[in-house]
């Protein structure tokens, strides 16, 4: 018997890693000459549960005084919004494709069986978009049907399944290939303002697909997505933002987000769940440590519950709409590690509206 799945999964990240202690390093001497700003740094790039992180931009890794997204200087040359989309343009469509090409191999589909492709970034734009650019790179049919989602925030990913099944729904012939990509290191802000720090202190690049459509159950380790909806939570608009500036985007994010997760989706998740019992499987997008506490403490969650969401984390940092399918990808290897049996999830994120993305599956061995 097929169901609508998640029948393969790809994730990339590009070449250069950036190390959290190494990091802290170069910001300290960065704030040699502003000691309460270097404290309130070392207290946030240590707290916020990431101990690596991957970047497009091999100057990040210079020292303080060579690299031009630090200020250290006023004379420094700082990227502009433009030189930062060059970049975004150039290194976007590799590592895209590379994750697309996993997520193809993984699944045992042929480009030529993909009818819709659904590309997701809100972290650069370019035209012809990432959506041509991967058409023509994995060949695949002319006809194809792209759907690009840009700028929606990190809850993007799920906002692509959720269309992506909705669109197998309606039509169980369909096959959609979903690629995000994030090159969010490209967006440190030139400041050493706590909110700017906070942001440059978890957030990293990372590409990830998956490949939807119906699939039999004999298939390894699948995921079934059963259903999915997005719901926005009132009067928070003002809680997550992205602007557009003359070096870069700018975020903004409030401190008091972990809280209104925890007060308000335990009623959006009992309305989307229904079912009495929790469920055994939880990803959780990890957009930061306190998201990922607030969560576990709503729900009474156990460690290993939340481990897969705390490991990328821990491995790769927040990288906005990509971040879902490593989390996915994390938990369906741990579940055929360890031979485990059928099980229920749920799979959360949220970006600005604030907008929460739930949707439903299941993982079969």
């Amino acid at each position: 018997m097929e169901h609508l799945s998640i029948m393969g999964i790809g994730t990339a990240v590009p070449a250069y890693c950036l190390d959290q202690e190494d990091a802290v390093r170069r910001m300290k001497q960065a704030l040699k000459d502003r000691p309460e700003d270097a404290k309130w740094m070392h207290r946030i790039f240590t707290h916020c549960g990431v101990n690596t992180r991957y970047t497009c931009e091999p100057n990040l890794l210079e020292r303080a005084d060579l690299c031009r997204y630090v200020p250290t200087t006023q004379d420094t040359n700082i990227p502009t919004t433009d030189e930062r989309m060059s970049i975004y343009q150039k290194e976007s469509v590799g590592l895209a494709l590379e994750a697309a090409q996993k997520a193809l191999e993984d699944s045992g589909n042929h480009p030529s069986d993909i009818t819709h492709l659904i590309t997701v970034s809100c972290t650069g734009l370019f035209l012809p978009g990432l959506d041509a650019e991967l058409s023509w790179h994995l060949d695949l049919r002319s006809d194809v049907q792209r759907i690009p989602l840009t700028f929606m925030g990190c809850a993007a990913g799920l906002t692509a399944l959720r269309v992506s099944e909705q669109i197998v729904r309606s039509n169980p012939n369909a096959t959609v290939l979903v690629v995000t990509v994030e090159l969010c290191s490209l967006h440190i802000q030139p400041s050493f303002e706590k909110e700017q720090l906070f942001t440059a202190a978890f957030f990293g690049d990372g590409a990830s697909a998956c490949v939807v459509g119906t699939a039999d159950l004999a298939n390894k380790g699948m995921l079934t997505i059963h259903k999915a909806q997005e719901v926005i939570i009132p009067n928070t608009s003002t809680k997550m933002k992205w602007t557009v500036g003359n070096y870069g985007f700018q975020l903004q994010l409030s401190p008091e987000i972990p809280r209104i997760i925890a007060k308000e989706v335990p009623d959006v998740f009992r309305l989307f769940w229904e079912d009495e019992s929790l469920p055994d499987l939880w990803a959780i997008h990890p957009g930061g440590r306190g998201i990922i506490d607030s969560l576990q403490a709503s729900f009474d969650l156990t460690d290993a519950q939340t481990e897969s969401s705390r490991s990328i984390l821990h491995r790769y940092g927040n990288m906005s709409s990509a971040t879902i399918l490593f989390v996915l990808a994390d938990i369906r290897q741990r579940l055929l590690d360890n031979a485990e049996g059928d099980k229920d999830g749920i799979a959360l994120a949220f970006g600005p509206g604030i907008t929460a993305e739930l949707i439903r599956f299941s993982y079969h061995p």
